[in-house]
């Protein structure tokens, strides 16, 4: 786990997670960062609060996955949130 509590990785699970539940406003944000164009690097740094600069390699993977994520919780995800599953 990074100093923020973030995984490596997200739990890829086909439902919504406690992990997904505790880094939804994570996930809101990084969204949010993608659909304005910021640059991964200061979105990785405020809203993951990652160091960048230290490994940036790393930063990119985690950011990567936990948007890829938020993207999944944005188009399916949400339904168990909402508790619908169609």
């Amino acid at each position: 786990m990074t100093d923020a509590g973030l995984r490596e990785t997200p739990i890829c699970e086909p439902q919504v997670t406690d992990y997904d539940r505790a880094h939804l406003q994570a996930y809101l944000r990084l969204l949010d960062a993608a659909a304005a164009r910021a640059d991964w690097r200061e979105a990785a740094r405020v809203i993951l609060e990652l160091d960048v600069t230290a490994d940036p390699e790393r930063a990119r993977r985690i950011h990567d996955a936990h948007l890829d994520r938020a993207r999944w919780m944005a188009a399916a995800g949400y339904r168990d949130l909402l508790g619908r599953t169609s």
